[in-house]
């Protein structure tokens, strides 16, 4: 049987690609589509939307019409727009991939406490590499200790509207959590002047934004004579719409709770 899944902001750059992803996916099938109830498009075809031919799935501007619609839904739209959904399904019993980032700390506990009624699958990236990649710096931190220094750098699109990306900035948790580091007391958000001599436990992040870029990513741990450097580099959003389709489908067999990409994958 089909996973029935929901896109919202399903007009999007991300929407369109969750789209072909779920209409290429076995097991999952769109059964709604979402976008803000000002946008021209209400009533047009999602299939046709995304450029891959009608599904008969009428975008709707409002979540409630199709609550009935759908067992999972998929938001990678803005923060206060995740949060009322995250709201809405939790109570009407649907579940919810959030693929948003940037939220203010009040705004990820309202979407984190709906895990207490439903089942949430949260990540700030549902790149299977990108995943792949937390794994590998939780075991380069082990190995590597104190003795390195350690620097984010991350790139994305012109478009992006928060920074350091929540991946980079996930990157800079798992680092800082394995080696016993507060992150929020040992980050340094880019350097500029007379800034003195590197704090030995400082985790540098330097971001930049620019043209197309879907996102790269490099975690650098520098020692006196070698240097070790963890980098992934994302050439479509593909990528990021098969792992939250693929996260839909895993969420589906459960009740409630809070999730990440590293339970879908079976990495912790």
């Amino acid at each position: 049987m089909n996973i029935r899944i929901a896109v919202t902001g399903a007009a999007g750059r991300m929407g369109k690609m969750l789209i072909e992803a779920i209409a290429n996916a076995s097991g999952a099938q769109l059964t709604a589509a979402i976008e803000r109830p000002d946008s021209g498009l209400i009533g047009a075809d999602a299939g046709e939307i995304a450029g891959i031919g009608k599904l008969g799935v009428p975008l709707v501007g409002d979540i409630e019409q199709v609550l009935d619609q759908f067992d999972v839904l998929i938001d990678f739209t803005a923060p206060a727009a995740t949060q009322l959904n995250a709201q809405i399904c939790a109570r009407a019993g649907n579940k919810i991939v959030v693929g948003t980032t940037g939220f203010t700390p009040e705004q990820k506990a309202a979407v984190i406490s709906s895990s207490g009624t439903t089942a949430v699958c949260m990540a700030s990236n549902f790149s299977t590499g990108v995943n792949l990649c937390f794994k590998l710096l939780e075991l380069a931190a082990q190995v590597l200790g104190d003795d390195v220094d350690i620097e984010i750098y991350e790139a994305h699109h012109r478009h992006k509207v928060d920074a350091p990306s929540g991946t980079a900035l996930s990157m800079g948790e798992v680092v800082a959590s394995t080696l016993g580091r507060n992150l929020k007391e040992v980050a340094v958000y880019g350097r500029e002047g007379q800034t003195g001599v590197r704090p030995q436990k400082a985790i540098g992040f330097a971001t930049v934004r620019a043209g197309d870029i879907v996102g790269d990513h490099t975690v650098m741990f520098a020692a006196e004579g070698e240097r070790v450097e963890i980098t992934h580099k994302a050439s479509s959003r593909m990528a990021f719409a098969r792992g939250a389709v693929r996260a839909a489908c895993w969420l589906a067999g459960k009740d409630k709770g809070l999730f990440d990409m590293q339970d879908v994958l079976g990495l912790k």
